[in-house]
């Protein structure tokens, strides 16, 4: 929908949506830059409170991957006429619950009438000018790291048809409410050149968001299936309880993709899962990936090593991701 438009010329844009990256970044001066992103969504699961939580968990994560710290938030919210109020404003102190754990401040916000609830924020947000983490920085040689498992797609789905007991909705609920910010704060304490690109994985799954990294890097990303970190129980749910968006993943992605035919077709399709409030999957320098996990698993952060950045394929132009 964006190629027609024109590119922006300005010097001060550091980051836009060209690289398909997490939000974008405009220079204020030789040392900071602003960085701004927008994400709101329906209802994915049942509890108010937490729904808030998750939506606010989900988009200050945008900021968090380009290596910011974010400062103001301003709801966007849309709710039908007939909307019960009380479920409204339960909400609204989910999202803000979290906010306030970031230390972010809320300055207000906009709604309209929508025939289903949608919630999410924009975000504002401050950062090292030198020190931006993007989708196009990932090197032949690095390494990968996810810092949250994966199926909370799965999990959601099962949820909306009762197939999820309180024990699964619980485990997925606390995943997605966590927010990135201890990992991103760990990863920024380390020496400037250890972080070579970073992306927050959401709606496009595991390997659409590594598609997009390895594209705007010009690179290829290789993952190792059976290393990926996953949501107890979204193994058992996923051939039954696939969502629809990890189907459409699976055909807008797939055929950038090479799989090694022994794989697990049901981690195969969990390498595709939507998440909502995803981890952080962060491309590190290789002798400093010891240490980022190190930092990383100090600040209660359950990182897994997954992978590793491959030169381009020569003859295989369209190749982003091997899964193996």
């Amino acid at each position: 929908m964006l190629g027609d438009l024109p590119v922006s010329t300005d010097p001060r844009v550091l980051v836009d949506y060209r690289t398909s990256d997490d939000a974008g970044v405009y220079r204020l001066d030789d040392g900071r830059a602003l960085v701004q992103t927008l994400d709101f969504f329906t209802p994915v699961v049942d509890d108010p409170f937490a729904y808030g939580r998750i939506a606010a968990a989900n988009a200050l994560s945008d900021i968090y991957a380009m290596g910011a710290r974010p400062l103001t938030a301003l709801a966007i919210a849309g709710f039908p006429k007939d909307a019960d109020r009380a479920i409204l404003a339960t909400i609204f102190r989910g999202g803000l619950h979290a906010l306030q754990e970031a230390g972010v401040a809320l300055l207000g916000g906009h709604t309209v009438q929508d025939q289903e609830i949608k919630f999410g924020y924009a975000v504002t947000g401050e950062v090292d000018a030198q020190r931006v983490w993007t989708n196009a920085g990932a090197r032949a040689g690095d390494r990968l790291i996810l810092t949250k498992p994966l199926g909370t797609g799965v999990i959601a789905t099962a949820i909306k048809f009762e197939r999820a007991d309180e024990r699964i909705a619980s485990a997925a609920i606390a995943s997605m409410v966590q927010l990135n910010r201890a990992a991103a704060v760990a990863l920024a304490a380390l020496p400037a050149d250890t972080v070579h690109g970073c992306t927050d994985i959401t709606g496009f799954g595991l390997v659409g968001h590594a598609t997009e990294m390895a594209r705007a890097s010009s690179c290829v990303l290789e993952i190792d299936v059976t290393a990926v970190p996953l949501l107890d129980w979204a193994l058992d749910l996923v051939e039954r309880n696939t969502p629809g968006g990890g189907r459409t993943n699976q055909q807008h992605f797939g055929p950038a993709v090479e799989s090694a035919a022994a794989l697990d077709a049901r981690r195969v399709a969990l390498m595709y899962d939507p998440q909502t409030s995803g981890g952080l999957l962060v491309a590190v320098a290789e002798p400093a990936a010891a240490a980022a996990l190190a930092a990383l698993r100090g600040a209660g952060v359950p990182a897994r090593p997954i992978g590793q950045v491959l030169a381009a394929r020569a003859g295989a132009p369209n190749l982003a991701v091997i899964l193996r």
